[in-house]
């Protein structure tokens, strides 16, 4: 089963996004920022906590279980087919 995306062909129309588009965004993401909810987690977080290193492990992998699994992989010898 192949779930990777369609390649985009070389004749594909391409659409540029205004600066009046880029700005809206900013603002948006400005605002999200700025509201009470966001304020209220942010003083909540401190340095070290679970939400702090969710994306910044210690272990420093995404999935430790799995780069463990890879590692002991990756440093067993090679079989040999009989």
């Amino acid at each position: 089963m192949n779930l990777s995306f369609p390649p985009i062909g070389k004749d594909a129309a391409t659409t540029s996004l205004t600066a009046d588009f880029a700005v809206m965004l900013v603002g948006v993401a400005a605002r999200q920022a700025a509201s009470p909810t966001a304020m209220l987690f942010q003083s909540r977080l401190r340095a070290g906590t679970y939400e702090a290193a969710l994306l910044a492990p210690v272990h420093g992998a995404f999935n430790q279980a799995m780069a463990c699994r890879l590692q002991r992989w990756k440093e067993a010898p090679a079989r040999r087919p009989d």
